[in-house]
């Protein structure tokens, strides 16, 4: 519980950015908080706010959006049987499974602790993350003129920084950072706002599974490779 409130409370501070460039991108304070009650993933709540900062259409924001949360998919696969939770309330915890709610539950060594960790992780950054959301996009509504503070760079930044800890010590998802970038760049002169970032997934389809030495998880319920304790990279996220 004490972890997990303060992951709650470290990510979810993330959300005063994400209502300062929700605004900035041209979303009213109740359309960004919105966002953030009913989408509640960060980083494609990000990138569908760039799209449409970039001048792109709600269809190809919508769509970066659901291909990055794609992946909660795969958590709740394996979040099923490690929970145990049946019944109408799988709705409310299917509504709770980001990456850091799974990161937490698969790093427990019991599944009581799995549920501990994913109840305390998940209402602390949901609450934070809704709370503050508010509070940057009234603030950056009163701004004004936010291109003067730089908010327009704000949800490129914090993207990157929620990234940026996923590519330590896995060379195969650097190899992918790098193509996705470059598959990106060239596509921005002559594709619309909202594509290239659809057309950068490719690389995970391109980069072998096994390129240069990739790091497999070993999850919660037992040990890594070759019967080793695993490392925090394999762990945890």
């Amino acid at each position: 519980m004490r972890d997990g409130l303060g992951m709650g409370v470290a990510v979810g501070l993330s959300g005063t950015a994400f209502g300062a460039a929700a605004v900035t991108a041209g979303l009213s304070v109740p359309q960004a908080c919105v966002l953030s009650l009913f989408a509640f993933t960060g980083a494609s709540q990000f990138a569908l706010v760039g799209v449409v900062a970039g001048g792109g259409g709600l269809a190809a924001g919508a769509a970066g959006a659901l291909l990055l949360g794609a992946r909660n998919t795969l958590y709740g696969l394996r979040l099923a049987d490690l929970l145990h939770w049946r019944g109408p309330r799988r709705l409310l915890v299917a509504h709770g499974v980001i990456d850091e709610t799974a990161a937490g539950a698969f790093a427990q060594p019991t599944a009581a602790w799995a549920r501990t960790s994913f109840v305390t992780v998940f209402a602390s950054i949901y609450l934070v993350w809704n709370l503050t959301t508010l509070l940057g996009a009234l603030a950056t509504e009163r701004i004004g003129d936010t291109d003067a503070f730089g908010l327009d760079a704000m949800s490129a930044a914090v993207f990157l920084a929620l990234v940026g800890t996923r590519l330590r010590g896995n060379r195969r998802e650097q190899a992918v950072a790098v193509l996705g970038a470059a598959i990106a760049l060239a596509a921005v002169p002559v594709a619309p706002p909202g594509v290239p970032v659809l057309l950068a997934s490719a690389a995970a389809l391109l980069v072998p599974s096994g390129a240069a030495g990739a790091v497999e998880g070993g999850g919660p319920t037992g040990p890594g490779r070759g019967g080793e304790e695993p490392t925090d990279g394999e762990a945890r996220t």
